[in-house]
């Protein structure tokens, strides 16, 4: 397993620790994709996770793009239209600077509008 997949694994183990049931990994469509997709009781939430190294580019969470939050939207679109209705949804970023449960970083609600 690489390094971006055990990462998305160790994700999901932790969300669904917190009572988060996982219900798609890694969604692609064109022009987008989506590590993980939650249900955290009544919402959907889309998460990216990112694994970084170290912090001379800004971490993990400076990784997170203006790019990469456009392709996310975008994502998130297709998911939901593919659903036929929308419920409430949140975008949440899991960050790693090791594959380590105990340096897990989760931040809710990363992305508005």
């Amino acid at each position: 397993m690489n390094r971006g997949a055990a990462a998305e694994a160790l994700a999901a183990r932790f969300l669904q620790a917190q009572g988060l049931r996982i219900i798609e990994r890694n969604y692609r469509c064109r022009g987008g994709e989506i590590d993980l997709i939650a249900r955290d009781g009544p919402s959907l939430v889309f998460v990216e996770v990112r694994l970084r190294r170290g912090s001379a580019f800004g971490g993990a969470a400076a990784s997170i793009t203006a790019s990469k939050r456009r392709r996310l939207g975008f994502a998130a679109k297709h998911y939901l239209g593919r659903l036929g209705r929308e419920p409430p949804c949140r975008f949440d970023a899991i960050l790693l600077d090791a594959l380590a449960p105990e340096r897990i970083e989760w931040l809710r609600d990363v992305l508005t509008g």
